[in-house]
């Protein structure tokens, strides 16, 4: 699961200062008389700005435990309401018909259907450049907002990014596979099987950094390339795959030994290792 600190989809700090309550959370004289116009008790009213509030800030609704006591405490000496008020619903209907009065109000539309579509489509159309799950959902996020929709949960969001990378992912690992002929798939696998007179494998031999630039390194990192190239013509092998798609597979390659490469399935493994 990917950590919801590393997106960019809207929360609650942990720290809000006295200046973001300010600036974010103190209600108008019009949301107040709008609120107060639309519920029948000091609890009510305390919710529906604090829903109103939140939505203006975040672009989705929280839950009402959720909000921090301190935003809850902030809004209800703006408007002067009794010390302990809490916005406290006393029935789901209640706080389902509070959300219908804010979306009213700053034009938001509820649908998650379409919202799902549009994030899903966003996310399949940059993964096959990016691999980065915050990333896919950032991108997702600014897609649902620009259409002008209430966000999905953060799982939702959350599920779809790795689902679809998972399905794009294979996707290209098969591609790449597919453009291998079976005489290059062998000696590929070989590198990960046969070993070197110090025990290593051929596959650490194709990870080791050049050394320092001396003339006798020179000669051995040329001999090298000679070595590389007679394994294939990467050039086919990655018709078509993004370069920062390479970078991210052979990266994951590099940070594996062999026995983890093993592990995974052929065409992913050949993939991972055709890219380093």
């Amino acid at each position: 699961m990917t950590l919801i600190e590393r997106t960019a989809y809207p929360r609650f700090k942990r720290l809000i200062t006295a200046r973001e309550l300010h600036l974010f959370f103190s209600p108008t004289r019009d949301e107040l008389e709008w609120a107060a116009d639309r519920t029948d008790s000091d609890e009510h009213l305390l919710a529906l700005l604090l829903t109103l509030k939140s939505y203006q800030r975040m672009g989705c609704f929280p839950k009402v435990e959720d909000i921090p006591e301190a935003v809850a405490e902030f809004v209800r000496r703006a408007v002067e309401l009794p010390e302990g008020t809490l916005p406290v619903y006393r029935a789901a209907k209640t706080m389902k018909n509070h959300r219908g009065l804010v979306r009213q109000r700053v034009g938001v539309a509820y649908d998650q259907a379409r919202a799902r579509r549009i994030a899903g489509e966003s996310i399949r159309k940059e993964e096959a450049s990016k691999n980065r799950p915050a990333d896919l959902i950032n991108i997702a996020l600014e897609k649902v907002v620009e259409a002008g929709l209430e966000l999905p949960a953060f799982s939702t969001f959350d599920a779809m990014a790795s689902a679809i990378r998972k399905e794009v992912n294979a996707e290209i690992c098969g591609g790449i596979h597919d453009r291998m002929s079976a005489f290059e798939r062998a000696g590929l696998l070989r590198l990960l099987e046969e070993r070197e007179s110090d025990g290593t494998t051929l596959y650490n031999r194709l990870k080791k950094p050049a050394q320092g630039p001396t003339w006798s390194h020179f000669k051995n990192l040329a001999k090298r390339l000679e070595w590389v190239d007679g394994l294939g013509d990467t050039g086919v092998w990655m018709d078509d795959v993004a370069a920062g798609k390479i970078t991210d597979f052979a990266g994951e390659a590099d940070a594996a030994d062999v026995a983890e490469l093993r592990d995974y399935k052929p065409v992913k493994r050949l993939a991972l290792v055709a890219c380093v």
